[in-house]
């Protein structure tokens, strides 16, 4: 582990993070899964049966999730929709265990104009990835993974095409009830951008997480840290001017962030509750989240999240709730099965 913390350090001084709008692909950062979306929208650091996860992290695929398939569909206020088809497979021959998925987003329907601002038709622009990843457990504590992303987008008659790939490990300490998860997400290329010489860097980010399950209580309790890779992620908004002070003639400057604000920003606590084997709640808060959606004077559930997951004999269910603003929120509903339960014996 001190290597891999020794790699994560180096690395996070090579690389760096677009944040708002400055980077291709920012659909490699969407939430395509119900448990996560119920988690505050990335969840990296369980190594159970839901492959969804594995789409997070490929470190926690493992035996329990093969020929596991699952379907995920989210849904975001104007008719935004994205969702996923993972399944998992053992890869004998590399002594992996493989998944492979489609993401994909529908934007719905945009109206098409020339530049007189008349109307000439209506398009709907759309995102997809292909995905291929593979876990393989190392000894019984430590796994690692690795993931290759196919990138491709369509709007109208533009179009843009890329790669990437995402690596990850996960640690189980001696008690099995705690794990360390981290994950190196998004490096990779745009090959073909919308327009000639427009290419732009993909969403290069470093998340470390930690794992606790409470002994005598039903918590599990899941501390995730993210965009190690750049520290400051506040804004400041370069029109907000100083003002001068009307009874002393002082000027008075907007306040900057502190240390306190800055490092909350790379915190989100992520709580899941266990009332039965069948019955499972989960609860997150994304501080990062609420300090870029919020509005300044309603902002409401931003940054909260929370789901329910329900588990059958042949199947489990999900959903998540997440809320970005007052303008919009996420509801997500993910179906789990084995193509074994359904084979005929």
């Amino acid at each position: 582990m001190k290597i891999c913390f020794c790699f994560l350090l180096f690395l996070s001084t090579i690389t760096y993070s677009q944040i708002g709008g400055i980077s291709s692909f920012t659909n490699l950062n969407r939430t395509y899964n119900a448990r996560s979306l119920s988690l505050g929208g990335s969840f990296i650091s369980q190594r159970d049966k839901d492959l969804n996860i594995s789409i997070n992290n490929p470190a926690l695929l493992n035996p329990s999730m093969i020929h596991k398939l699952s379907f995920n569909q989210l849904f975001q206020t104007g008719g935004v929709q994205n969702g996923m088809i993972i399944f998992a497979r053992n890869a004998k021959k590399i002594n992996c265990i493989q998944n492979l998925a489609l993401r994909y987003v529908n934007y719905g329907k945009n109206i098409e104009t020339n530049e007189f601002g008349e109307k000439t038709g209506e398009f709907t622009p759309l995102d997809f990835i292909i995905s291929s990843g593979f876990g393989r457990k190392i000894n019984p504590h430590l796994s690692f993974g690795g993931q290759l992303n196919f990138l491709y987008s369509q709007y109208n008659s533009l179009n843009s095409i890329g790669v990437s790939f995402d690596f990850g490990g996960n640690y189980l300490l001696k008690d099995t009830t705690q794990s360390i998860s981290f994950i190196i997400k998004n490096v990779g290329y745009q090959l073909k951008g919308f327009t000639e010489n427009s290419r732009a860097a993909l969403p290069t980010e470093i998340q470390i997480a930690y794992a606790h399950k409470l002994k005598h209580a039903p918590f599990r309790f899941n501390y995730l840290f993210h965009h190690l890779n750049k520290w400051d992620l506040t804004y400041n908004n370069p029109n907000i001017k100083g003002t001068i002070d009307p009874l002393t003639g002082d000027s008075i400057f907007p306040k900057k962030s502190n240390f306190i604000q800055k490092t909350a920003l790379h915190f989100t606590p992520q709580i899941e509750l266990f009332l039965s084997q069948n019955l499972h709640l989960r609860f997150a808060f994304d501080y990062f989240r609420r300090y870029q959606m919020a509005l300044t004077n309603r902002p409401g559930l931003s940054g909260f999240s929370f789901g329910i997951g329900l588990y059958f004999k042949r199947f489990s269910l999900d959903y998540g709730f997440s809320s970005y603003s007052v303008a919009g929120n996420f509801n997500g509903i993910t179906i789990i099965s084995s193509v074994d339960q359904w084979r005929k014996k």
